[in-house]
């Protein structure tokens, strides 16, 4: 099976040294499952010819807002909508997530209420897991179809569902501790306030549930694939 890794932004350049780039966080996330990976940049204006490239997708995270001037913002979410209208599976993850629900017809804009940081707690159908965050913007409208999965008072659309081909989350399960730890360190100062960044950092070795959302993404890849 075939997955499309649809690329919005790079890793810091202080970091990706370390870890690779978001593609290769994805890969190593999903790694296992038998799936054979193909990166496209839509950042850097490299596109798919078609949906039809791979059998299913996932749109990384980014620096950019959905919600900005960007010249492959309209080709990508018209590519979101021919995955849709096609029936393949797609998983968005933070940026991912927002223009998915913008693609759709939602909303995102920069929260009011400020940033979330590291480990944080959500409710999923029942449960709780923890994930790392990163992330202003927020999707503040649902669009048409679109089911809550999973949230808390922060981000009360934090996970969200578009039938059983399409699935997104807001944070991040492919971030690992030291990545998290290296924002904290090199894109937070002066944007997230200080007292947040601290906590934040003091939380770094608490757990995280990434392999365990990881592996229900890639169940969700296969069984869209499938149907």
């Amino acid at each position: 099976m075939k997955i499309g890794i649809l690329q919005t932004g790079h890793a810091p350049d202080a970091l990706i040294g370390d870890t690779g780039d978001y593609d290769a966080m994805f890969r190593d996330l999903l790694g296992g499952n038998g799936f054979d990976f193909e990166t496209y940049a839509v950042v850097d204006n490299h596109f798919p010819d078609s949906a039809e490239a791979a059998d299913g997708w996932v749109i990384t995270g980014s620096r950019h807002g959905a919600y900005e001037d960007h010249d492959w913002i309209p080709p990508l979410e018209a590519l979101i909508r021919e995955i849709a209208a096609k029936g393949q599976p797609l998983i968005g993850v933070c940026f991912g997530h927002q223009v998915i629900a913008q693609a759709l017809g939602g909303k995102v804009e920069k929260f009011a209420g400020g940033w979330a940081v590291g480990r944080t707690d959500y409710a999923l159908q029942g449960d709780t897991v923890t994930l790392n965050a990163w992330h202003q913007d927020q999707v503040t409208e649902l669009p048409e179809g679109a089911q809550v999965l999973g949230g808390n008072d922060f981000c009360k659309y934090a996970v969200l569902g578009y039938g059983d081909r399409i699935w997104t989350v807001q944070p991040h399960p492919e971030y690992s501790t030291g990545f998290i730890g290296g924002l904290i360190d090199t894109r937070g100062p002066g944007v997230v306030p200080d007292p947040q960044l601290d906590a934040a950092r003091s939380e770094l070795d608490g757990p995280v549930d990434n392999s365990r959302i990881g592996a229900f993404m890639a169940d969700f890849l296969k069984r869209g694939a499938a149907q």
